[in-house]
């Protein structure tokens, strides 16, 4: 249920939309004396009094409903300790070559055809990476590895 703010002659404060409607239905005399009014929405109370009771059972129902659920399962706090996949000079040999393909010197093998897809160039510098030896895992897509 949504919760709207009800402002009753500068009093406010956070109540259910049956509330916000029965506040609205009330009118304040010069007196002081509150007088209900006819309600125009649909389905709202009209007097303070109906508008109290819907919050109550509402409060009921949400506290029935909360109690239900199970406690969390605490996850375990094990940690593995990283180890690096790619070595440092693997990561500069990449970026090595996104460099030359931001200034457009990066060229794709025998074609010689610009590279102009950051992704292109990363798998260009794995593979140089791979072919110099660095550590660098196999390429899953490598049909000799299958």
């Amino acid at each position: 249920m949504a919760l709207k703010k009800a402002t009753t002659k500068g009093v406010t404060s956070k109540s259910s939309a049956s509330e916000f409607a029965a506040a609205k239905a009330k009118k304040t005399t010069s007196a002081g004396k509150t007088i209900a009014k006819k309600s125009t929405v649909k389905g709202a109370a009209t007097s303070a009094f109906a508008g109290k009771k819907s919050a109550e059972k509402v409060s009921a129902k949400k506290v029935a409903t909360t109690s239900a659920k199970k406690p969390a399962a605490k996850k375990s706090v094990a940690k593995k300790t990283a180890v690096r996949k790619y070595s440092p000079a693997a990561s500069e040999q990449v970026g090595q070559e996104l460099h030359e393909m931001h200034e457009g010197k990066l060229t794709i093998g025998r074609s010689n055809k610009k590279v102009t897809n950051p992704k292109q160039a990363i798998a260009i510098g794995l593979a140089e990476a791979r072919r110099a030896g660095k550590k660098v895992p196999p390429n899953p897509n490598d049909p000799k590895k299958q």
